[in-house]
């Protein structure tokens, strides 16, 4: 049974035997945030403070905290069904894998599930490699893709350092983004046996592919024989526009991942959607790779929900929609604050926006927490901040988060003069 305390109890409590490293950094970084009441694009401290949640746990709130639809369709679930299990074939797993071949691309059949993202991350890996028969894997530089034990290799040090060291040798190799002669000259020699991309690299600041960038990389894992592998943890589910972020850039990728907002921020489940080629390790032993909580049938329930609410017209206009309103206001807000806020990165409602100072969206943070805002600076590029409203925001609550970005930037900018 949950036991209520104050809020200096739960902190207290998290420091002796939960995260002391994180509750501790937190509280440093002026952010002494506790979640109490949570509903719609709102969050609630403990003590009553309301938020706007500009941050959505990476998207994983694409839809709202709560959102009525898919708690509903959890609860009529509940009468049915439970994780089920993972060794048999289930009606909500096949299903939900049918649905994610018709909405996924061309290139791409069938659906394995986890429970979350980095493991969904090491599942690509796993089936790049039996694919290829290579080992060695492509990044980019300061990605991030999970902390599991694949995944946690192919981002920046700060993640593996601590628990690999320097790792393997030569197995894990990182590249500039949007650089494609680098990319070639890690490709070239035909030993790789993929390429992983986040679409929009989420922790680096959201940088924006250049043009013909990630369609030149997807030529050269053709060239070379390596398999490319779209990241779409945090640019998938209609974030970009598009159901999936890849589909911008002509690019049909041998292997998509899916976490975070697939669940609707109700129930964990993630997938990684593999082409034929990739997937053939089914077809010699199905009992590979297993995953007891992978593919819950209530989680597939759930997912199912979500694929349905992000394809809907509506819901596809209101994210066009919302991110031209927000975007005009934020160039507003801009040339008001020309000297200090430089640069709008956006793509649909993923958006990251630029300060001038190597610290400057850390100060906008806690500007904006103080007046009612949650939102996170990127960790490998503290001058730009993480700006990611959800996919069925109104125009009176852009109005809102406007007004409140407006004041928060301006005293960002005093206070750092």
């Amino acid at each position: 049974m949950l036991r209520f305390g104050d809020k200096d109890a739960v902190l207290k409590k998290s420091v002796q035997w939960w995260n002391p490293g994180k509750t501790r950094q937190w509280q440093k970084d002026g952010i002494d945030l506790v979640i109490g009441k949570r509903e719609g694009y709102y969050l609630y401290d403990m003590n009553g403070k309301q938020l706007m949640d500009l941050h959505l746990n990476g998207g994983t709130f694409n839809l709202g905290h709560r959102n009525p639809e898919i708690i509903s369709t959890l609860k009529n679930a509940l009468d049915e069904f439970d994780i089920g299990n993972h060794h048999f074939p289930a009606i909500t797993r096949a299903q939900l894998a049918e649905e994610l071949g018709g909405c996924t691309p061309n290139s791409l059949k069938y659906s394995i599930f986890s429970s979350g993202g980095g493991e969904a991350i090491d599942v690509a890996l796993k089936c790049a490699r039996y694919a290829t028969k290579r080992k060695k894997i492509v990044s980019v530089k300061f990605a991030y893709h999970g902390h599991t034990g694949l995944a946690v290799s192919l981002g920046n040090e700060r993640y593996s350092r601590p628990f690999l060291g320097e790792g393997a040798p030569g197995e894990f190799i990182h590249v500039p983004f949007n650089d494609v002669q680098a990319m070639e000259a890690a490709l070239s020699r035909e030993d790789v046996a993929c390429v992983i991309m986040e679409t929009i690299p989420a922790t680096y600041g959201f940088p924006l592919p250049e043009k013909g960038y990630l369609y030149a990389v997807k030529q050269l894992c053709e060239k070379y024989g390596s398999l490319y592998i779209a990241d779409e943890v945090q640019t998938g589910l209609l974030r970009t526009g598009k159901l999936w972020g890849i589909e911008h850039y002509g690019v049909e990728p041998d292997i998509l991942v899916t976490a975070k907002g697939f669940g609707g921020g109700i129930y964990p489940i993630a997938a990684t959607i593999v082409s034929e080629r990739a997937g053939q390790w089914m077809n010699e032993d199905g009992f590979a790779h297993i995953s007891t909580f992978g593919g819950s049938e209530l989680g597939c329930i759930v997912a199912m929900k979500v694929l349905e609410i992000s394809q809907r017209k509506e819901v596809i206009e209101n994210v066009d929609y919302v991110s031209r309103y927000l975007r005009a206001g934020l160039e507003t807000i801009k040339k008001q604050n020309a000297d200090f806020f430089v640069g709008i990165r956006q793509l649909g409602v993923v958006m990251g926006l630029e300060f001038a100072q190597p610290e400057g969206a850390k100060q906008v943070m806690r500007a904006l927490y103080n007046n009612g805002v949650w939102a996170i600076y990127s960790m490998l590029d503290t001058k730009v901040l993480q700006f990611k409203p959800g996919l069925l925001c109104d125009q009176n609550y852009c109005d809102e988060l406007l007004s409140r970005c407006e004041l928060s930037i301006r005293q960002a900018a005093r206070a750092l003069v």
